[in-house]
């Protein structure tokens, strides 16, 4: 396979520790005998293994600089990485679950980007949303790492994004011009169903559903308020699920707009909040079969200006960046593949396209 040729920006790669007790390196001496759910444990598994089966091999996928490097920017044609470790998802113990984040991100330091010879690698600060003193200080404590550039929360959560409690964590986030990516975790301890109305039967009923609970972080960022009070904050939902944001934000103008008088602060229609304050990182699994209809259809929502490319490596559905833009117009390719994100993380690549 042949590097692409055009200029290109991975918005959500996953690195991994080399095994499960590596994190322990980097916790406090009183968490270090603590127990800690394997960054695997999950009811779903994909049925042929969560990682892409070429990537294993002497240590796990995902888990070697050197490796990843050349597979991203020599094999692939990566410009940039932008790094989105696990944590351990929701924790009832939530002193550990801030430890344990910031163990994540002194690893992510350590191990990946102050190493990084390339300097082609950007970084994620993971914080832990049910601690929101502590995940203020960790913001604060790494906000000035050049190579950091977004804060990380996990999708599961026992509140939806937009409640009082988030907001000084969103407030820190957005003081230091750092986008919010929300992303599914492994490894809970507490969790709730992954669908709307319980548990699925199998690994394609979660993985359809899953990812559309960010709909309800979404919807109640907007209808609370928080977008508006924070006119800089971005947020990235790097899952996908992008393909069912048209219906979803008409159907909740449709009630905003009859309903208005409970929501006095919210001064536009929800749809017109997306272009200012949201990106989705893409999937190959997003959008129409038919690819002869990608143009126009992210067109509806102006999806060409919400959406950027990101591969989930060393996730089994990795895309390619050809495989992710296919069907799309040229505009639009530039936008997703690289546009998109360079001005979001403020990163310097150029068109290598006339």
């Amino acid at each position: 396979m042949s590097p692409f040729a055009g200029a290109c920006i991975d918005a959500n790669v996953q690195p991994h520790f080399r095994y499960n007790a590596e994190i322990r390196r980097y916790l406090p001496a009183a968490h270090k005998l603590r127990s800690i759910p394997d960054v695997e444990q999950q009811w779903y598994q994909a049925p042929g293994g969560d990682y892409r089966r070429d990537l294993y091999g002497k240590h796990y996928p995902g888990s070697d600089l050197e490796i990843v490097s050349r597979q991203l920017f020599d094999d692939t044609g990566v410009d940039y990485a932008i790094l989105n470790p696990l944590t351990r998802g929701n924790i009832a113990d939530y002193l550990l679950n801030s430890c344990i984040c910031a163990a994540v991100n002194d690893w992510l330091l350590e191990r990946w980007l102050d190493p990084d010879a390339t300097n082609r690698f950007r970084g994620t600060i993971r914080v832990n949303p049910e601690d929101p003193k502590g995940a203020v200080g960790e913001i604060e404590r790494l906000a000035g790492h050049p190579k950091l550039v977004q804060v990380g929360v996990p999708m599961q959560s026992r509140e939806p994004y937009g409640k009082p409690m988030f907001e000084p964590i969103w407030e820190a986030a957005a003081a230091h011009g750092l986008p919010v990516a929300v992303r599914i975790n492994g490894g809970n301890g507490v969790d709730y169903p992954p669908t709307f109305a319980g548990h699925a039967h199998t690994y394609p009923g979660y993985a359809s559903f899953m990812p559309l609970n960010y709909f309800v972080h979404l919807a109640t960022l907007i209808i609370e308020g928080v977008f508006g009070r924070h006119p800089g904050l971005m947020f990235v939902f790097a899952d996908g699920g992008y393909d069912i944001l048209t219906p979803l934000i008409w159907r909740l103008d449709t009630f905003w707009l009859s309903m208005r008088d409970q929501t006095p602060w919210v001064d536009r229609y929800l749809s017109e909040y997306l272009r200012a304050h949201v990106r989705f990182c893409s999937s190959a699994f997003d959008g129409p079969v038919d690819t002869g209809q990608m143009p126009r259809w992210m067109d509806f929502s102006d999806k060409a200006d919400l959406v950027m490319y990101g591969s989930s490596y060393p996730h089994w559905s990795t895309a390619q960046p050809d495989t992710a833009v296919a069907g799309l117009d040229a505009l639009q390719r530039e936008k997703v593949l690289w546009r998109n994100a360079n001005e979001l993380y403020g990163l310097t690549v150029t068109s290598s396209v006339p």
